[in-house]
């Protein structure tokens, strides 16, 4: 199925010709009266314009956070879960405006964002509304009169900045978890995927209560630097995977495939393929078949694998990037170059699926590349694909195919990662503790524990007796 691009007939998506900043539930207009251009990476066509702000119009959503924080912190629980069950009530029905709107800005395929990205931004609001209407305090007694009790408060206004990728989704993993612990929040939005995030603010804004949350966009000093986040994620493929002609097989070259239409920007993407040695030739054989079939076109139909790249900066970084790696010895073994897809897309930031081959020191095996690039070698043993596979200095995410169990779990223990996927690849829940290290981030997305960071620990020591009591009592 090919969905309409956003402005067009037959579109679920309507398109103005600016949209200013949403602040205190109102859309404002930069006060400095710029705007820029948000370009669809298949067409390099203008959607639209988007404002280019500055400080003073980051310090106006600040002020109308502060305002709206005196009466949403003091909100009961179960009132702040109704209005965040609400919202992922209003992303639901909103789907496919905001799958086919976060498609055609970033160029991530429609099948993505309206199979995962979508469903799962409502998911969390559904979750973290869950979790805090079940939060309790912790009492403990210091003696028979006097109570100790525990609990969080929220840090007040929090300014949280989205990067590029996916921005509907990452939007969710940030304010959900804020807004349910009763902070207000002031959003900034990665230059190239603003539109969308504002977008979502029109989903949404009705629901929530009016400065609860804000959104600045814009490129600069003035309201803050973009964020972009990327890793080289490993996935280590054992030769055990090719004893029988199986499901497990079938999924084992899939998550190979996968990595090659991985996109770059996805911090727990697998971009690094380790294969033992033994089964390297058959094993990528296959996978490069099933790699040479992707469907590389536009991003808002359903068969597409591969969309455009998000802008010409990031397509010129990752041309740089394969470059690069071929000066350095790298070898093609499939892609490497741009793709013409024709029609009203010639003119589209479009890069073919590629795979390089080489050794694990090269710059391509430890530096963010920001496309679909899977850089591949070979191990020789178990110690060996350990080692290969923490040598690197962002390792979020990562992957272990093998049949053998115990394998798996020593594997699985050894590698430094955040999250470690056996035998299957990027299966996500709202509640479980997305994967980051120290490099690139908390790595407490998801996770109830997040809670922690949007919110302080305070302790209220209450007694109940009459008499005088303590250490110091007579």
């Amino acid at each position: 199925m090919r969905y309409s691009p956003p402005g067009t007939p037959g579109s679920s998506v309507s398109v103005l010709p600016r949209y200013d900043n949403f602040i205190g539930g109102e859309w404002l207009a930069p006060t400095e009266g710029r705007y820029r251009a948000v370009v669809a990476p298949a067409t390099a066509g203008t959607i639209c314009e988007t404002a280019d702000s500055s400080a003073a119009d980051l310090e106006l959503a600040l002020d109308a956070a502060h305002v709206a924080l005196d009466v949403w912190r003091e909100c009961s629980r179960a009132r702040r879960a109704e209005v965040l069950t609400a919202v992922a009530d209003a992303i639901e029905d909103n789907a496919e405006l905001l799958a086919v709107s976060e498609s055609w800005e970033t160029g991530r395929p429609i099948r993505e964002a309206l199979g995962v990205d979508i469903p799962l931004a409502a998911d969390h609001f559904r979750n973290f509304a869950a979790v805090v209407r079940g939060a309790e305090w912790t009492v403990s007694g210091i003696d028979e009169d006097v109570l100790s009790c525990q609990f969080r408060e929220p840090l007040g206004v929090v300014a949280q900045f989205l990067p590029v990728h996916f921005p509907v989704l990452v939007a969710a993993w940030n304010l959900a978890p804020a807004l349910a612990v009763g902070n207000c929040s002031v959003v900034k939005p990665a230059s190239d995927a603003s539109w969308s995030v504002l977008k979502l603010a029109e989903v949404i804004g009705e629901v929530l209560p009016p400065g609860v949350v804000n959104i600045v966009t814009g490129r600069g000093d003035g309201v803050g630097r973009d964020l972009d986040v990327g890793a080289r994620s490993p996935s280590v493929f054992f030769a055990d995977v090719l004893a029988e002609e199986d499901g497990f097989l079938d999924r084992a070259v899939e998550a190979m495939v996968l990595s090659a239409a991985g996109e770059g920007l996805v911090c727990t993407c697998p971009s690094r393929a380790l294969v033992h040695e033994p089964a390297y030739d058959e094993f990528v054989g296959r996978a490069l078949e099933r790699i040479a079939e992707l469907v590389v076109d536009d991003p808002l139909d359903t068969a597409t694998r591969v969309g455009p790249r998000g802008g010409a900066e990031q397509l010129a970084r990752l041309e740089s990037g394969v470059d690069s790696a071929r000066d350095g010895g790298a070898r093609v073994l499939i892609g490497g170059h741009r793709v013409d897809v024709g029609d009203e897309f010639s003119d589209g930031y479009f890069y073919a699926p590629t795979v390089l081959r080489g050794h694990h020191r090269m710059r391509v095996f430890r530096e963010e590349v920001s496309g679909p690039v899977l850089a591949v070698t070979t191990f020789a043993d178990e110690e060996d694909a350990i080692a290969i596979a923490n040598d690197s200095r962002d390792g979020p995410g990562a992957g272990v195919w093998t049949r053998d169990g115990e394998r798996a779990y020593r594997v699985g223990r050894a590698v430094k990662a955040g999250r470690v996927w056996t035998d299957c690849y990027h299966q996500y829940a709202a509640s479980a503790r997305y994967a980051c290290t120290p490099a690139t981030g908390a790595g407490r997305e998801g996770h109830r524990l997040v809670l922690d960071q949007y919110s302080r620990l305070k302790s209220l020591v209450v007694s109940h007796g009459r008499r005088h009591s303590g250490p110091l009592a007579s």
